[in-house]
C-alpha cells in the first residue's frame, strides 16, 4: 500500500505487513538518510509495537516521518 503523508518533507510511504510484521517500508522524499535508516530499522518488527513507539514524535509542527509511519501502519491494519 502507499500512504500519502501529511505535514512532512516525505510525500508518501510504501508499506507492506504480513502476519503482523513489517516486511517492506520505503519513504518517498524526505531526509534521505533518516528515512532510509528508519525504514530499515522497522522491517522485521511487530507492526503494532512500531506504531505505538513512533506515534506522537514531532519534527515540524505536530508530526514527523516516524509519526506518519505510525498512521500508515494504523491505516494498513484497519483494512
Amino acid at each position: 500500500m502507499q500512504y500519502r503523508t501529511k505535514g512532512t518533507c516525505s510525500s508518501a510511504i510504501e508499506l507492506e505487513i504480513e502476519n503482523g510484521v513489517i516486511t517492506h517500508c520505503k519513504f518517498i522524499g524526505g531526509c534521505r538518510g533518516n528515512t532510509q535508516g528508519l525504514a530499515k530499522m522497522v522491517i522485521g518488527q511487530n507492526a503494532e509495537e512500531v506504531m505505538q513507539r513512533l506515534r506522537g514524535i514531532e519534527c515540524r509542527g505536530a508530526t514527523s516521518c516516524p509519526d506518519q509511519l505510525s498512521h500508515a501502519i494504523e491505516e494498513y491494519l484497519a483494512k
